[in-house]
């Protein structure tokens, strides 16, 4: 097998061709194409976005991509080689990439868990989701030896792998599994957005202009539809740096006030028995929290070494374990089971800020790249107009919609991260890597796909164990995990539609410790009772 061998094939068009059907545009009009999709998060887009804006602008999308199939090698690239990344500054990238809402939902997740096993189950996702990425590391590199355009610039790196290594169906199947996931992080941002929005109304608004939760959700987006209509987030890069500047703070912030409320909170603290049903029901919320997969390539590509990409995927999940580790351990050892549906509404301080902030301006970019693929799908314009105002308004208002039916962040960050991102982190990468690997050099050159027992044969006997193994257990737990989330959600954790309170009467849908009415929020209260706080206030827990 002739893995890495580089014949020179017949000319190709480029991995922007591929994608896009338009004939060239002028400069502005192609940075308006720019598409993250390959982003699973929060909190991904955004660093796809930055390093967007260092490429984009440049020229990189100038003539030499045109229909002839031309396309420039890396030394002769438009993008100025002081653009590109180390493989240190990489692995930050990496891990701006994957912490997002895992920093204020993995600390509850260990209230499910428990501690040991959420030790556990930390270390080990970790572990697998690093050999994923180390695979699609070695497949993007194998793709920029067998097909030079790949060292142009690509919009849409992940589903190009999948093209490349197992056909046009599979690119398909990607790229609609992708604007799933993100359509899903979108909800969860908005839900998460509004909840903490609710939070200061409830408390620092007075009565008379006070409003409920559901109307919160709302009023939110109606804010942010404005900032949903910019051409891509290339084009708003500074929004970008904030949001990970608030991430940062919010890290820091969160570890102060669990530090700050120990000697008050921890002796109180009561620890629930770990039950099977609740150890699942983890499991989403800790794959959510290390997706990032659907980035890497485009991170990779932008690399001055890209083959040096396997030193920054391990450094980045090594500094995520690293940051989670102690940030979910100490909570849960302060706080308990007074973590409700994030740490951040016991944490003390002025997190829920920057918490808020950061989800408001990751929603604003994750959206974009569902926008952009269907103004592709749809033929609309890329400039400004009716067209696009109609379809990222419809957008948006389905999110709202999904929001509003199921209006409790967690459980819906659970069933994401049980569903999807198995797919996407571990059995999509693990195919990539053995299909692209079994392909000889004359299937390649004709794009032939090798069949299920070409890769058999060709692939070695340990890898392939290895691979089958993760790939039962992703579909299998993944499987299990939904299936246990959606039940969770349906019964334990039902929350009726805000849309039925026109009906019912009831507006009082509420969370993070609020009472029955949608005030009075406990979040600075701890103890099995949350009738605790290190602050000089009233909690509105039991006196038991």
């Amino acid at each position: 097998m002739q893995r890495h061998a580089v014949t020179q094939s017949p000319p190709r068009s480029t991995c922007s061709e591929s994608l896009t059907h338009p004939p060239t545009l002028p400069q502005g009009d192609m940075v308006s194409l720019q598409d993250q999709t390959m982003t699973s998060s929060a909190r991904p887009l955004m660093d796809a976005a930055s390093r967007s804006a260092l490429t984009l602008g440049d020229g990189s999308h100038g003539k030499g991509g045109g229909s002839n199939g031309d396309v420039e090698r890396t030394s002769e690239s438009t993008v100025q080689e002081g653009h590109k990344l180390g493989w240190i500054v990489t692995a930050l990238f990496i891990v701006a990439d994957m912490v997002g809402g895992g920093v204020v939902a993995m600390p509850v997740a260990f209230v499910n868990s428990g501690l040991h096993m959420g030790v556990i189950l930390m270390i080990s996702i970790s572990l697998v989701f690093l050999y994923t990425g180390w695979q699609l590391g070695v497949v993007w590199n194998i793709m920029q030896e067998r097909w030079p355009e790949y060292h142009d610039h690509c919009r849409k790196p992940f589903p190009e792998i999948a093209k490349r290594s197992m056909g046009p169906k599979a690119k398909k199947f990607t790229s609609l599994l992708v604007n799933v996931t993100l359509f899903g992080i979108c909800v969860v941002y908005l839900l998460l957005s509004a909840n903490i929005a609710h939070y200061f109304v409830d408390n620092f608004v007075p009565e008379p202009f006070r409003i409920s939760y559901c109307w919160t959700i709302v009023v939110l987006a109606v804010l942010l539809a404005p900032f949903t209509y910019l051409k891509s987030p290339a084009d708003f890069w500074p929004v970008i740096v904030l949001a990970m500047v608030t991430t940062t703070l919010a890290v820091v912030a969160i570890v102060s006030g669990v530090l700050r409320d120990a000697p008050v909170c921890h002796s109180a603290a009561h620890f629930p028995a770990v039950e099977t049903n609740k150890v699942i029901i983890s499991i989403g919320t800790f794959l959510f929290a290390f997706s990032g997969h659907y980035v890497f390539p485009t991170i990779q590509h932008d690399m001055r070494e890209p083959k040096k990409f396997s030193w920054s995927v391990s450094l980045g999940f090594l500094m995520v374990v690293l940051l989670y580790m102690p940030l979910s351990t100490i909570s849960f050892w302060v706080y308990g089971s007074s973590m409700k549906s994030s740490v951040i509404y016991s944490v003390q301080c002025f997190a829920n800020f920057m918490i808020a902030v950061h989800c408001i301006l990751t929603l604003v970019i994750v959206v974009n790249p569902v926008n952009q693929e269907l103004e592709h799908f749809f033929k609309v314009a890329h400039h400004f107009g009716k067209g696009r105002f109609a379809l990222r308004t419809a957008v948006l208002t389905a999110v709202v919609f999904v929001g509003l039916t199921v209006p409790d962040f967690l459980p819906v960050m659970g069933v994401v991260g049980s569903s999807t991102i198995p797919l996407g982190c571990v059995v999509l990468p693990s195919l990539f890597y053995l299909w692209i690997n079994a392909a000889e050099e004359y299937e390649w050159q004709k794009n032939k796909i090798p069949s299920v027992m070409d890769v058999i044969r060709r692939t070695k006997k340990t890898t392939l164990a290895l691979n089958l193994f993760l790939l039962l257990v992703a579909v299998g737990g993944g499987t299990i995990a939904t299936y246990i989330n959606l039940t969770d959600l349906k019964d334990t954790n039902f929350k009726p539609p805000c849309y039925m309170s026109v009906f019912t009467g009831d507006n009082n849908v509420t969370f993070g410790g609020g009472d029955a009415g949608g005030h009075g929020f406990s979040s600075h209260c701890c103890g099995q009772f949350s009738n605790i706080s290190s602050f000089l206030e009233t909690c509105g827990g039991s006196d038991h």
